[in-house]
């Protein structure tokens, strides 16, 4: 039986590509992919994978460059280390009441559901694909949640939903937020602070996967971390051992929580969100969750778009390739451009990393956030129609949005189809209210004392 991500086959073509991406000549490994290709084809099954293996092993031992280890480190004191010095000062007077911080985690709750919910059905597909799919019932550009009403029977055959709730997820069909890994891990780290508080350790987040996460409702690195979680790895082991997904946007998906519970103070989530990633990812991977916790941290008291993103910014190495994505996005004379040809640049610039990389869609996240000024339905919508992750994107940056305009404000084109209702296999999280989701979310805040939620820097040995 083929294991999907864990197959050795598989983990060593993307082993390959994870290498090349960090510079690293794989030349003679894409001959030897070739002959286990050809063995696998041949039913030599278990020589095919036998062979991976041993080369997985072997590339294991092969360092890293030099420079790669001097700018991404994983390391929490060299990361802050090597922060932007102009990092953005965020109005620390601003505090809000408790019923203003609970409007503004409810809309982060909400517009996370809604941009999940709206990229969920066409996720994977190319954006052209998606423009395709569009025009055939006239819903070009995007402005509401899929429908298949007036689609030819030609685009359904050519281009099927999502076969996991895709179906559900279309307009005519939606009765609250089917289940989705994007909201799974946003409320599995609700139940970390819950029950650890804000002195939690990566590998307290591993367990908790174990208990509540089923293993096929992990993907990528998850799957892999969680594999190695179940054969006595521990952090940071469990997102190096034999993972080549280990800069893919997994990590990115599970920033919200660590934003929605430290208002204003970006550094904190991205400390948070680092314990998180570490038990999965590395490097890039790593900085794209703390990249985005920042920013939602920031969004509950900065309102301004340009200046949201840059505090995530601030949050990571300068050196890094995701912040050189990031201020790519940043330089984009957008005033002057329409979306498309925003995202025709991003593709230009970003278009060779796979479609679930962190850095082409934390850049087109970034470039949604700052290109729709604030409007939930014009950042999920553009997001949505960039291609990549569409729903994690979506998710991530109508959190964004959600957290700026608070859930009062948010449009009930968007919120009301979800009826205050998500579905999920978690146990005690299935058919939960996103009012109950706000309420504990605030409550975890005023749970957490004043010691456990100031900038505490530590090292990797602390998690």
């Amino acid at each position: 039986m083929i294991v999907r991500y864990l197959d050795p086959v598989e983990r060593l073509e993307y082993e390959i590509i994870q290498r090349s991406e960090e510079g690293s000549d794989v030349s003679e490994f894409k001959e030897d992919l070739t002959v286990i290709k050809q063995l696998r084809e041949s039913g030599a099954h278990e020589e095919a994978e036998h062979k991976s293996m041993h080369i997985l092993q072997e590339l294991r031992k092969t360092p890293s460059s030099p420079k790669l280890l001097t700018d991404e480190p994983d390391d929490l004191e060299q990361i802050l280390a090597l922060r932007p010095k102009n990092r953005i000062e965020l109005n620390s007077d601003s505090a809000l009441s408790d019923a203003e911080y609970r409007n503004k985690i409810l809309g982060g709750w909400l517009g996370r559901a809604a941009g999940c919910l709206l990229g969920k059905p066409v996720e994977k597909y190319h954006r052209s694909v998606i423009r395709e799919m569009l025009e055939s019932n006239g819903n070009w550009p995007l402005s509401n949640y899929f429908t298949q009403k007036g689609m030819p029977n030609s685009i359904l055959q050519k281009y099927p939903w999502k076969r996991r709730r895709g179906v559900e997820s279309l307009r005519e069909n939606i009765r609250y937020m089917p289940e989705d890994d994007d909201l799974n891990y946003t409320m599995l780290n609700l139940y970390v602070l819950e029950n650890y508080s804000a002195q939690f350790t990566s590998l307290d987040i591993g367990t908790e996967w174990l208990k509540k996460i089923p293993v096929y409702e992990t993907f990528t690195a998850e799957r892999i971390t969680y594999y190695n979680l179940l054969s006595g790895y521990e952090p940071p082991e469990t997102a190096s051992y034999l993972n080549p997904f280990r800069e893919w946007i997994g990590a990115q998906i599970r920033a919200d929580l660590w934003g929605y519970v430290v208002p204003g103070n970006p550094q904190q989530a991205a400390e948070y969100a680092w314990r998180d990633a570490r038990l999965s990812h590395v490097r890039n991977g790593i900085y794209g969750e703390m990249f985005c916790a920042a920013m939602i941290a920031g969004a509950f008291v900065e309102s301004n778009p340009r200046n949201v993103v840059t505090t995530g910014l601030g949050e990571i190495p300068e050196s890094s390739r995701l912040a050189n994505a990031i201020r790519f996005v940043l330089d984009l004379p957008m005033e002057n451009m329409d979306w498309e040809t925003v995202v025709d640049q991003l593709y230009k610039e970003f278009g060779e990393y796979h479609w679930v990389h962190t850095i082409n869609n934390a850049a087109l996240v970034a470039a949604a956030v700052l290109y729709s000024d604030g409007d939930l339905e014009q950042t999920i919508c553009n997001t949505v129609m960039g291609g990549w992750d569409t729903d994690s994107c979506g998710a991530t940056a109508g959190s964004v949005i959600g957290v700026i305009q608070g859930a009062a404000a948010l449009p009930g084109k968007w919120i009301d189809p979800l009826n205050n209702l998500i579905q999920s296999s978690m146990g005690g999280f299935d058919n939960t209210k996103f009012s109950e989701l706000a309420d504990r979310t605030l409550g975890v805040t005023k749970n957490m004392t004043a010691t456990q939620i100031q900038d505490n820097v530590k090292t990797a040995d602390d998690f």
